[in-house]
């Protein structure tokens, strides 16, 4: 996958019953400006992501059966893998890169970390600010390519390397959907204790494996009906649309059972129902029907995730979105968005003036058996 840094950010999550929130997710596709123009352009939003490189799918050392479902287990464990990445220099540059010139605020998923080093006392100030903006950052939760799962489907592929990254960044999306959902923005994942379980079950969802609900094989079986296949890159669109497929059909899977995913999936289309394009229009009473379905009839509004898959362009961004999209993350209820460039994409949760924050799929992890 060229145009994109070739390091990964990673991280787990968890779920439990229903509790009363609300989230919402901008999907759009987009592309890269060329090295010409990137000083030229607000578009640097998109030409000017950067990462730092922490964990992902961290080991848990627990007995139970939980271990067994392709979640995969690094050996050194996550304070580990934190003390690698600072004695690498990612975190430095990371300060570095956020300190930039202008000092500027970040906004994450969010929340807001405001910068200012002007002074020795704001300058130490601003070191606990990045600090908890660097715990923040890494307690997301980072899926990437594997390697060594079962074969999905009829494909014989065991491995979604070089075209699995839009449906790698949307099982990032609605992790941390579920993530909220079950702990709330406010939670950081612990470096020290042991993880909660619903932590670890939440995590177990994305296995690769058709045992698990929300796998990569799943997610292609459920999205047939629009041309998603193993092998093959995917768009925004099709990708909500498999998931909207998916999760319904979970949802008919388990009725006398608690249902894995604890909020309704809304998908915001356009003309035709999004087949053809066309600007999204939010319906409020079709997204009070998905909340009646959600709940049986039992109550009129339940949890939500608005899916909104846009394409804002097609060589590149069109500068006149930027600043709509820059606001996204002001939400309280952002889920971020998922993009990138055609074929490269990413799952982006933050920004500072024109530059993005982001989880790259693009590493490959091999599948554990243990």
């Amino acid at each position: 996958m060229k145009g994109f840094p070739e390091k990964v950010v990673t991280s787990n999550f968890c779920l439990k019953a229903p509790t009363k929130s609300s989230t919402t997710a901008v999907t759009p596709d987009c592309s890269e400006q060329s090295p010409s123009e990137r000083k030229l352009s607000r578009v640097s939003l998109w030409s000017s992501f950067f990462s730092s490189a922490f964990s992902v799918f961290e080991s848990h050392r627990e007995s139970s059966t939980c271990e067994k479902k392709g979640v995969h287990h690094r050996g050194n464990g996550w304070t580990s893998a934190v003390k690698k990445v600072v004695a690498g220099g990612s975190m430095r540059r990371l300060h570095e890169r956020v300190l930039g010139s202008t000092k500027s605020d970040i906004w994450l998923l969010g929340t807001c970390y405001k910068i200012s080093a002007d002074c020795p006392a704001e300058a130490e100030a601003t070191s606990n600010i990045l600090a908890e903006f660097t715990h923040d950052f890494s307690s997301r939760i980072l899926v990437t390519y594997r390697k060594g799962f079962d074969a999905i489907g009829d494909s014989k592929l065991t491995s979604d390397v070089g075209w699995g990254c839009m449906v790698r960044s949307s099982q990032m999306l609605i992790a941390q959907a579920l993530l909220c959902h079950q702990f709330g923005r406010s939670w950081r994942r612990s470096s020290v204790k042991p993880q909660d379980q619903d932590y670890i079950t939440i995590l177990h969802l994305f296995g690769d494996s058709e045992a698990s609900p929300f796998s990569i094989h799943n997610l292609l079986l459920a999205g047939k009906a629009y041309g998603l296949a193993a092998g093959s890159w995917v768009g925004p669109y099709a990708m909500c649309r498999s998931w909207e497929t998916l999760v319904r059909s979970k949802r008919e899977e388990t009725v006398h059972e608690l249902h894995p995913f604890p909020m309704a999936l809304y998908v915001v289309s356009g003309d035709e129902n999004g087949e053809r394009g066309g600007a999204p229009v939010v319906c409020i009473e079709d997204v009070h029907r998905s909340c009646l379905e959600f709940s049986k009839g039992q109550v009129d509004w339940t949890p939500i995730i608005l899916l909104v898959p846009l394409v804002l362009g097609l060589d590149k961004v069109n500068p006149r979105y930027i600043p709509s999209l820059q606001a996204t993350f002001t939400f309280p209820q952002s889920l971020g968005i998922l993009g990138g460039k055609p074929g490269a994409s990413t799952y982006i949760v933050g920004v500072q003036d024109d530059n993005a924050f982001y989880l790259d799929p693009h590493e490959v992890q091999q599948v554990s058996d243990n």
